[in-house]
């Protein structure tokens, strides 16, 4: 009789608890900023951005499950993977819900993500014959830029946005009366004022209150501080859950400051189910899913490198059917966001590197961090007290969580060879180049076809299309399998 693989190793209920209580632990404040991020963009009531955090937490858990524990021959790794929603979504969803605010973006939102998922179930066999077409001078630029599109919105946590109540400037109340006063004389009967222009508006000219307030810095910088305390003085798992430390502690020094309340969180129930379309039923809109599909080639080539690191990790040789498996969860996990009104699901890194850290190879740590994540779904009173969270506290933790983003797509870039290949200087600057117009130039599109634009809108998108393609000019397709292992090894050392 064969002795079991440490893959394959049920460990005692206490050890599989507490495990399984690190992965969840490890991922939370990934998992739960994308629908924080959505939530408010899409102007949804605090109770719906409370939803979103709950579902996001219930389908993290039901797709960690599936994919660790298999679900027939054709879904799942069978590895200790927990899965996430991939933040290179975030910059399509953002760009469409700024438009499309409400639930009707938010319909929008999910069908595309359903739409796509289908599609990625059906590719996910090919996907890995497409690894030449992403060495890691690809990879690296993608992933670079997301982290520094996801940098905008960490900053914009700590200081306001550009548009609406936090505003850098607001119109001068003297001048909005004034302008009240004319266009109520000038429509008065026998009145000599010529009738006023019918969009002309006061250019908003005073200093905002609301914007970046410098009690705002201050806590914004305490989070900071003390993610970057707990990563330089912390201790293994300590550690790794630095992040989540750093917001914890900002939400107990913003709750003490009274700029935390608490009403909605006493309100909300111990225990509510998620049910499918919550926000009615989706929308398909063809274009939107032509964008995430993209975004699904993308992140299942960087789950391609995750897998084949992991196989690495755990000694079990990761075959083509395990990959095909892999990536088809990938697919279903994202159908299973959009009906269950999340976002597209992918394997978390943070948590193959913890594997790493750890040497737990056994699947079933992950099996019972994906329960623990679905009772935590399922339990209002948690979304509702990440809700309750000022964006201020996000902020500092986002400029670390967002940056490291960044920061591994610059680790992986550093296994590429500049010197021996000096055109490999050109797809990185331009792929670059090109995710920054959306954030530099955000009216750039505004005399091109309307029905691409949220194509072209993401700067994640536009430096995958072109580094893809600078890569194949200059290098042809070079990309394989060890090259996919390395990066994400890089990744995570």
């Amino acid at each position: 009789m064969s002795a079991t693989h440490p893959v394959d190793e049920m460990l005692p209920a206490p050890r599989l608890i507490t495990l399984g209580l690190q992965h969840v632990l490890v991922m939370y404040a990934g998992a739960i900023a994308v629908p924080l991020i959505i939530g408010r963009v899409l102007k949804l009531e605090p109770e719906q951005v409370a939803f979103l955090i709950s579902a996001d937490l219930f389908v993290c858990g039901i797709v960690s499950i599936l994919q660790s524990l298999g679900a027939t021959p054709w879904f799942g790794i069978k590895l200790p993977v927990m899965m996430g929603v991939t933040f290179a979504s975030v910059g399509p969803m953002v760009s469409y819900a700024i438009g499309h605010p409400g639930i009707d973006g938010a319909r929008a939102i999910f069908g595309a993500i359903i739409g796509a998922g289908i599609i990625g179930i059906l590719i996910a066999p090919i996907i890995s014959r497409m690894l030449r077409f992403f060495p890691p001078v690809v990879t690296g630029s993608i992933i670079l830029v997301i982290g520094v599109t996801l940098m905008r919105i960490g900053i914009q946590w700590i200081f306001g946005v550009p548009v609406g109540p936090t505003s850098p400037k607001i119109v001068d109340p003297a001048m909005a009366d004034w302008l009240k006063q004319v266009t109520e004389m000038a429509g008065a009967a026998g009145s000599t004022i010529p009738p006023l222009p019918p969009k002309l508006a006061i250019a908003p000219s005073v200093d905002n209150p609301l914007y970046a307030p410098v009690s705002n810095i201050y806590l914004s910088l305490v989070v900071l501080a003390i993610v970057l305390g707990v990563a330089r003085y912390g201790k293994g798992f300590v550690q790794n859950i630095a992040v989540l430390i750093g917001i914890v502690s900002g939400g107990v020094i913003a709750a003490a400051l009274g700029m935390m309340h608490f009403d909605k969180v006493l309100k909300a129930g111990w225990f509510a189910p998620i049910l499918p379309f919550n926000f009615g039923f989706p929308i398909f809109d063809p274009v939107l899913i032509a964008t995430f599909v993209l975004v699904m080639i993308v992140v299942m080539i960087e789950s391609t490198g995750m897998f084949l690191a992991l196989g690495d990790m755990t000694g079990r040789k990761v075959t083509q059917p395990m990959l095909s498996a892999g990536l088809r969860m990938d697919g279903l996990g994202t159908v299973l966001g959009g009906i269950f009104n999340t976002f597209p699901y992918t394997s978390f890194s943070q948590n193959v590197g913890l594997v790493g850290v750890t040497g737990i190879r056994s699947r079933y740590v992950t099996v019972t961090a994906g329960v623990i994540m679905v009772a935590l779904g399922l339990i209002p009173k948690m979304g509702a007290l990440v809700e309750a969270l000022p964006t201020v506290v996000l902020g500092g933790a986002g400029l670390v969580m967002f940056g490291m983003v960044a920061a591994t797509g610059i680790r992986i870039l550093s296994k590429v060879d500049f010197t021996g290949n000096r055109n490999n200087l050109f797809v990185v600057a331009v792929a670059i180049g090109f995710g920054m117009i959306p954030l530099v130039a955000p009216d750039f599109k505004m005399w091109l076809p309307h029905a691409i634009h949220p194509l072209i809108d993401s700067g994640i998108l536009l430096a995958s299309i072109v580094a893809v393609l600078l890569n194949l000019l200059f290098n042809g397709a070079s990309g394989d399998a060890d090259t996919a292992r390395e990066a994400a090894m890089a990744a995570e050392a």
